[in-house]
């Protein structure tokens, strides 16, 4: 069984989060040879998976729990909640998993902030990933959060490998 690490980002909208895993993804898989699994969390349920009028929508339409397999690619359309732990076990082996929000979850966390930081993400950060447009001399960073360069996925990686959480 592989050592899996979990961690995840959290940040308001706009703030780079997409940007920053797309880049620390690439990097894991191209240059590290790891393989590494997504969840993005949608809040307010407005992501669009599926297009209407193609077999997969009408399936999914149903209310069913629908897989959509092909040479290339398994797709698992749901209409349930589900807990992290379920949404893990469909990962099946993965090195990394990287999660977008869900500020909640017991995971190691990176808040991505650029032009201000909203100190109320304080208590549920682990790291924080800035660039240049934040004057860290405006704000008292708590004690035991790191401080990482939001353009620098080398950086970032080196924080994921060492502090991300071991999942069983």
């Amino acid at each position: 069984m592989k050592k899996r690490l979990a961690v995840a980002f959290t940040g308001p909208s706009n703030s780079g989060k997409t940007t920053l895993i797309l880049k620390v993804a690439r990097k894991l898989i191209h240059e590290h040879a790891l393989e590494v699994a997504i969840i993005k969390n949608d809040p307010k349920d407005k992501a669009q998976f599926d297009v209407p009028g193609k077999d997969s929508y009408k399936f999914s339409d149903t209310g069913a729990e629908v897989v959509v397999t092909s040479p290339t690619r398994t797709t698992f359309f749901s209409k349930r909640h589900k807990e992290l732990d379920e949404i893990i076990d469909l990962f099946g082996e993965f090195d990394v998993l990287l999660v977008e929000g869900l500020k909640n979850l017991p995971l190691p966390r990176i808040s991505i902030f650029r032009g201000s930081i909203d100190t109320d993400y304080f208590p549920y950060m682990n790291a924080l990933a800035i660039d240049e447009s934040i004057d860290m001399a405006q704000y008292s960073l708590p004690e035991g959060i790191d401080l990482l360069d939001l353009n620098d996925p080398d950086q970032v990686i080196g924080w994921i490998l060492t502090n991300a959480k071991v999942l069983e």
